[in-house]
């Protein structure tokens, strides 16, 4: 499965998804970062963690490394633990961004951390120019995975690694029927409360369930011109973490 099913976070709107979702993101990002916490039971940052583990293994020491949709920048602090010169994080939305900013300032980490504005399906930068790409929770809102893959396999390194951590469909009775319950019912409702955007956390469930996981992805990966892919399912199937290295 190459191509995945559209779902847009406003429908009743003409805009692309690209569009959309940087909207949406802009709306959320003031409670982005107490959400994905509150909402995960904080389980988001273990996953991080265990994603920059594994990106260890497969690369010991990256000087180079690009956070794709980096949002307010998390993953790419918890890339610093792998001690690289720098880190690039982009996104389209500069809400988003904007609050990463803010963090890396109070962290005092802007040397060693630079945040743009970017496309993920059409990255501004030189083939095969990082030792890395890291990707948390971004893929599923790429327009065209296809193209999103495509962009970030040509900017890696031959010998580079990618390593993307997103949200999976539980499979096994009866956590499934559980998170399901959860995931379209009170998920939604609390982020609608918070956020004040009704739709941003409708949107995430549809986009789940309308994202190719699992066997699918890697089959995406392969397509792309990854090789050696894996997948490593997480909290039972709540989310995975996928590695393919650049030939």
């Amino acid at each position: 499965m190459s191509k995945q099913e559209t779902v847009v976070p406003y429908k009743n709107k003409n805009s692309t998804k690209k569009a959309q979702v940087a909207e949406m993101f802009d709306n959320i990002s003031p409670k982005y970062d107490f959400l994905n916490h509150f909402l995960s039971l904080g389980i988001d940052i273990l996953w991080r963690k265990k994603a920059i583990r594994m990106l260890q293994k497969e690369q010991p020491s990256p000087q180079l490394i690009l956070d794709v949709a980096t949002g307010t920048g998390d993953f790419a602090i918890e890339a610093l633990r792998l001690q690289p010169e720098k880190v690039i994080g982009v996104d389209i939305s500069e809400g988003m961004l904007s609050y990463g900013r803010e963090k890396l300032r109070k962290k005092k980490l802007e040397h060693k951390i630079e945040l743009r504005t970017g496309d993920s399906e059409n990255l501004a930068f030189s083939d095969n120019y990082f030792d890395a790409v890291i990707v948390s929770f971004g893929v599923r809102n790429f327009e065209n995975l296809s193209e999103g893959i495509s962009s970030i396999q040509r900017v890696l390194k031959p010998g580079g690694t990618l390593v993307v951590l997103e949200f999976s469909r539980p499979k096994m009775f009866p956590f499934k029927q559980l998170y399901n319950l959860y995931f379209q019912n009170i998920l939604p409702l609390i982020g609608k409360l918070v956020s004040k955007d009704n739709a941003a956390y409708t949107y995430l469930p549809e986009s789940v369930r309308a994202f190719p996981d699992g066997k699918d992805f890697l089959k995406v990966l392969d397509t792309n011109g990854f090789q050696d892919t894996k997948c490593k399912t997480l909290t039972l199937g709540i989310s995975s973490i996928y590695i393919g290295k650049k030939a």
